[in-house]
């Protein structure tokens, strides 16, 4: 059942048609005195305010991504020099051992040599030494073995003759 149609709605004591009449006052005022488009204008206001926080977002996501590519490019750039520095480390290493083994065993050989060397100066002069000596100890031997046959015979020329030529003959 309508309410209108009751007896005492419409009446002019009634609170609720005062209410009603009210209401439609109020908001045939805030329609004349434009409210309606404050609020429009505060809400495409706060959409326009919306979007350009959206924009400068989208924006600086934009640049965040680019910057990130870029890290990363940058990082992948730095380990392939990375790579390649020890790559080139490793061969100077690996040059650096073969040159100073080439130098190790040049070094080895010219103090072998030298060792060679002072070993057979070492052994000529003990042969020479050796010699030496020998011939010292045959010249004594000699002397002796003359001398106790010169104390048997006076004098004799051969036997002078070969002892001048012994210390001629050894020196």
């Amino acid at each position: 059942m309508n309410i209108f149609l009751e007896e005492g709605v419409l009446s002019w004591g009634n609170a609720e048609l005062w209410v009603g009449i009210g209401l439609l006052l109020f908001f045939a005022i805030l329609l004349w005195a434009g409210v309606h488009k404050l609020v429009a204008q505060q809400l495409d206001a706060k959409a326009a305010k919306i979007q350009t926080e959206l924009d400068e977002a989208a924006r600086l996501r934009a640049e965040a991504e680019a910057l990130l590519a870029q890290i990363r490019a940058e990082k992948a750039e730095a380990e392939a020099q990375a790579a390649e520095m020890m790559r080139a480390a490793e061969a100077d290493a690996r040059t650096m051992e073969a040159e100073a083994k080439v130098k190790l065993e040049e070094t080895l050989a010219r103090r072998q040599a030298l060792a060679e060397r002072r070993i057979a100066q070492a052994e000529a002069q003990a042969t020479a030494e050796v010699k030496q000596a020998a011939a010292d100890l045959a010249i004594k031997a000699a002397e002796q073995m003359l001398t106790a046959r010169a104390a048997g015979q006076k004098s004799d020329p051969l036997l002078d003759a070969a002892i001048a030529q012994i210390g001629t003959r050894l020196n």
